[in-house]
């Protein structure tokens, strides 16, 4: 039997293609893979992925039937994507799952524990007995807390505060305002900004020791804290810290939890996913 496992997001797809020892045969790439965005794109994109493990591996596009996949994929978690790719792709089984998901078992495996994703957007997870509950991931306009596009907007808005008198002017605010050429451009940016654009503020927030950005990152400390102990239920579970933001987090949250090194990647928790994990 041969396993196939597919990270896909909306940047691209990576597949690999291993044995029933898990020994990996072979790896791919392909184009974006959300399919809540572009399902039949996404499709094409997830096939040629497939194609480029199976010629890696040395093996026929004719072993296509004969996998059994395991896809992490964005857009997974909309009403039908996932049911309608099922029915459009060619393994033998094709179990679907949001990239989340996907990101859990390939950082915990079959253990128990949780997850923080910090990066452009946010989620958190809990897996126990095998079982994953998602909480947040709803998107920047709706959430997304301590992620790097809300610490970005969350520098923004605090700006324009201290613009209108709200909260202290600091230097670190005065200069953002200055950049965009005044309070107008800060909302012309806003405007037509989309997460990773705001995100690209984040580095400097997090590495600054200006006061309005040291009380963005304790909100954004907070709001981790409050995700994490609300998944743990009294537990004390281990907490994995995944994303561009994970490092830092680890370090301002240490001695909360026992933080842990993830086992492995999204594609490794696919790969899992297809042995049956």
């Amino acid at each position: 039997m041969l396993y196939l496992g597919i990270d896909g997001g909306g940047s691209g797809c990576r597949a690999a293609v291993a044995d029933e020892a898990g020994r990996v045969l072979g790896r791919g790439a392909g184009g974006p893979a959300n399919i809540a965005s572009d399902l039949e794109g996404a499709r094409e994109n997830l096939l040629r992925a497939a194609r480029a493990a199976l010629a890696d591996a040395g093996l026929p596009e004719s072993e296509m039937p004969r996998l059994r996949a395991g896809l992490g994929l964005a857009g997974a978690n909309g009403r039908g994507f996932a049911e309608r790719l099922r029915a459009a792709l060619p393994f033998a089984e094709a179990r679907i799952v949001s990239d989340a998901v996907a990101a859990v078992k390939g950082a915990l495996g079959e253990r128990d524990g949780i997850v923080a994703a910090l990066g452009t957007g946010s989620v958190f997870a809990r897996q126990r007995g095998g079982a994953v509950r998602l909480i947040g991931g709803w998107g920047l306009i709706l959430g997304d807390e301590a992620s790097g596009a809300w610490i970005g907007r969350a520098i923004l808005s605090q700006a324009l505060r201290a613009v209108d008198g709200f909260v202290p002017q600091t230097p670190l605010l005065a200069a953002l305002v200055a950049e965009q050429g005044g309070p107008d451009g800060v909302v012309n940016l806003s405007l037509a900004a989309r997460p990773a654009d705001f995100a690209a503020f984040a580095p400097r927030v997090v590495a600054s020791d200006d006061p309005a950005a040291r009380e963005v990152m304790d909100r954004a400390v907070a709001e981790v804290a409050a995700a994490v102990d609300l998944l743990q239920e009294g537990a004390a579970l281990p907490v994995v810290l995944l994303g561009g933001l994970g490092p830092v987090f680890a370090a301002r949250l240490g001695g909360r939890w026992a933080v842990i090194p993830a086992l492995g990647t999204a594609l490794d928790g696919a790969l899992l996913l297809a042995r049956g994990g």
